[in-house]
């Protein structure tokens, strides 16, 4: 296993989960760096006026990265993404106008993104009342003032994705009832369905003690 990715909507806890598999499986972690964008702040503040810029940003970042992984050490054994390329367009498709969504296809199209095949996608899932008390908890300025039925659109978006999703071996990850923060056993449970998962469809949902 070369490439796992860790995948969900805002607040789900994909990067607090990559950081930790990367640590477990002495693997090279690979972060989309929301917080370098200089258009998001403005975006939770205003969607309409800066959504383009916000997206066209990540989108070449995102690419960029893709590069970097392609030129990485082939003796890595492991990489661990918090972001899956393809999330770009299901952004994209859920913040931009018609024109936009135009304009933003042709610069997709010619951007070299070639991205390696996933030999795992983890994939978090949270009811919104969750991912807005997580949301709350980290306390980014910019993100307190989200609109609910943003992060409503946006898991419905992920839903849809995943549901159809067959490109690389896929674990469904209730992340509600679990802390893989506070909780050791937590995380060794997850952590072992990681290193299980080769193949198929797989859902990790244990039991509240």
């Amino acid at each position: 296993m070369r490439f796992v990715v860790v995948e969900g909507p805002i607040g789900v806890g994909k990067t607090t989960l990559a950081r930790r598999l990367a640590h477990s499986l002495c693997g090279q972690l690979l972060c989309e760096g929301a917080g370098d964008n200089p258009f998001l702040a403005r975006f939770y503040d205003n969607p309409r006026a800066y959504a383009l810029g916000t997206q066209l940003f990540f989108l070449l970042q995102r690419a960029a990265q893709m590069a970097e992984l392609r030129q990485g050490d082939l003796f890595t054994p492991v990489c661990i993404a918090d972001f899956i390329l393809d999330k770009d367009r299901l952004f994209a498709r859920l913040t931009l106008d018609e024109d936009e969504i135009r304009l933003y296809e042709q610069i997709y199209a010619h951007l070299t993104l070639n991205a390696p095949k996933p030999d795992l996608v983890v994939y978090l899932q949270a009811p919104v009342p969750v991912l807005l008390d997580r949301i709350r908890q980290r306390g980014l300025r910019y993100e307190q003032s989200m609109d609910p039925g943003y992060l409503e659109r946006l898991s419905a978006e992920y839903t849809h994705f995943f549901y159809n999703y067959d490109a690389a071996p896929l674990l469904i990850v209730n992340a509600a009832d679990i802390d893989i923060v506070n909780s050791e056993q937590d995380y060794q449970l997850l952590l072992a369905e990681v290193r299980r998962v080769r193949t198929g469809r797989h859902f990790f949902n244990p039991a509240p003690l």
